[in-house]
């Protein structure tokens, strides 16, 4: 079935109700059924849930051959609990077909493509596939297609129970005996526990994993000792000074600074950049960059931000800093700089990723947001966006809170370099859709912008500003220009990932990818 993004969609994937994508607010106003966890009854008084293994975690929690187990990633690069957690259910206990629910999956986590390939992991849902991860599933040695899941989109489907999870593995930087646990106050802070926080309510046990024990109550915390059912004292959690990757640091490029510069006056120049606007910049280098020339035409219209929203780093935190934003509302933190500034400001609040972008909730944050900053790999003449699959086809991104804010912001703002090396950036059909046309308003490039053509509105703003524009196809014939066209690359019909809209219709498939043979 063709879906609203001119995508082919397998018949065998719309079972049990599953439907094609029909546009970002297709699912506006109906009714769902939420899902609750098994929860074992603690009656009888206990002075602690310490276990001394995770294996003995495990085993109070009855891990079992098929299960679906989910960790958070707030680590990001540093992490170290998914790899632990994995090699006792795997190669201490060996157990098998077994399901990873995660909000992302990264270098941090490479032994999993390891046990996909023997066969031990069968399933992946995540928001997010980089590294051997991504190269392994690519390749079709993931059993079953992995899901791909926005920020939003993974807890509606948790909620929904179509990403049911039998046990949670959470780490913290700090807990109790009893499971209060927090982002902050132990030895490796991460900051908002956002990611987490969801699977602690929905899973049907929860296990926190912690380097630093604090003496009960561990309050304020951000999980609930009443959604704890063990918690286990490790060495360490991981190394939360590589939370901090080359993907979430500003750019000191010159061409990308111009970008942002660019972003910014285009920001200027809509209705919507006024006092108590609304603000999120995404995770790339000219995308953060942004907020440093944001400051400027703030300062000079006197005006404030009341929120910032989403991933948060230091440049945002020293916004609010100077009184330039009111609230900050943070998923997770890219930087030490904005995990000490959460831990410090009473007006830097933690949010869950449902509070955060949920769509089948009653109201995310995101559907608040006046601006969105966001990047690609791929964006095509329709506004269609990838960050998930690199020009080879492999998997190699995510997708995290880019459809969601896409989808719910007044204005979103695409800013990517017209090519990557050899490759067109903007082109005739991206790879794969992650973020809809019609979720996406304005494109920045190096070479020029473009502004979609369903929103004349945003085109008659940028005219009376005299901030000159062109059309998305003379930008593509641009790229084509340096570049060359692109090859249609060649796939086989195995479908190896799904990718989710953030409604739950299916928005497109991955394929596996030929392989290449020279002449």
């Amino acid at each position: 079935m063709i879906n609203a993004v001119n995508r082919e969609i397998p018949d065998e994937l719309l079972k049990n109700g599953k439907e094609v994508y029909q546009g970002k607010n297709y699912m506006d106003g109906k009714y769902v059924k939420k899902d609750s966890p098994r929860t074992r009854a603690c009656v009888k008084p206990q002075e602690s849930k310490i276990c001394e293994t995770i294996r003995e975690a495990c085993e109070k929690c009855g891990a079992h051959d098929g299960m679906t187990f989910s960790f958070h990633t707030e680590l990001r690069d540093g992490d170290y609990v998914a790899s632990m957690v994995a090699k006792v259910l795997v190669e201490e206990m060996g157990l098998k077909d077994i399901t990873v629910a995660a909000t992302s999956l990264g270098s941090a986590q490479d032994v999993i493509a390891d046990y996909i390939e023997e066969g031990k992991i069968i399933g992946v849902q995540t928001s997010g596939v980089r590294g051997r991860i991504g190269e392994v599933i690519s390749a079709g040695k993931l059993s079953s297609p992995a899901i791909i899941r926005s920020h939003g989109g993974r807890p509606r489907a948790v909620e929904a129970g179509e990403g049911h999870i039998d046990i949670a593995f959470l780490a913290a930087a700090s807990s109790d005996c009893c499971g209060n646990a927090s982002g902050i106050g132990g030895k490796n802070n991460f900051g908002s526990f956002g990611f987490g926080t969801h699977d602690s309510h929905y899973a049907d046990h929860t296990v926190i994993i912690t380097d630093t024990l604090v003496d009960f109550p561990n309050l304020p915390s951000s999980v609930s000792s009443i959604d704890v059912d063990c918690v286990c004292v490790v060495d360490d959690i991981g190394d939360a000074k590589k939370i901090s990757t080359k993907e979430a640091r500003v750019t000191d490029n010159p061409r990308e600074l111009m970008m942002a510069e660019n972003v910014a006056k285009v920001i200027e120049a809509t209705p919507y950049f006024k006092d108590g606007f609304s603000f999120q910049t995404g995770v790339g280098g000219p995308s953060l960059a942004v907020n440093r020339f944001l400051e400027e035409h703030m300062v000079e219209k006197n005006i404030k931000m009341k929120f910032a929203l989403g991933g948060t780093s230091s440049s945002v935190c020293k916004l609010q800093d100077k009184g330039l934003v009111e609230h900050i509302l943070d998923t997770q933190d890219f930087d030490q700089g904005a995990i000490d500034h959460i831990f410090k400001n009473p007006n830097h609040h933690e949010i869950s990723l449902s509070e955060y972008a949920n769509a089948a909730n009653k109201g995310a944050y995101v559907n608040k947001l006046d601006y969105v900053v966001l990047s690609a790999l791929e964006i095509d003449t329709e506004f269609n966006v990838n960050v998930i699959t690199g020009s080879d086809g492999v998997l190699r991104g995510a997708p995290g809170g880019h459809p969601d804010t896409a989808a719910g912001s007044k204005c979103c703002i695409i800013v990517t370099p017209l090519t990557r090396g050899r490759m067109a950036t903007v082109c005739d059909h991206v790879v794969t859709v992650t973020t809809p046309g019609d979720c996406v308003d304005v494109l920045v490039t190096d070479y020029g912008i473009a502004v979609n053509p369903l929103r004349q509105d945003l085109i008659k703003c940028l005219d009376e500003a005299g901030i000159p524009h062109k059309t998305i196809e003379e930008l593509k014939e641009k790229a084509y220009s340096l570049v060359g066209t692109p090859d249609d690359l060649e796939w086989e019909d195995k479908v190896v990932a799904i990718v989710e809209a953030r409604d739950g219709t299916i928005l497109d498939v991955v394929r596996k990818i030929k392989p290449y043979c020279a002449d």
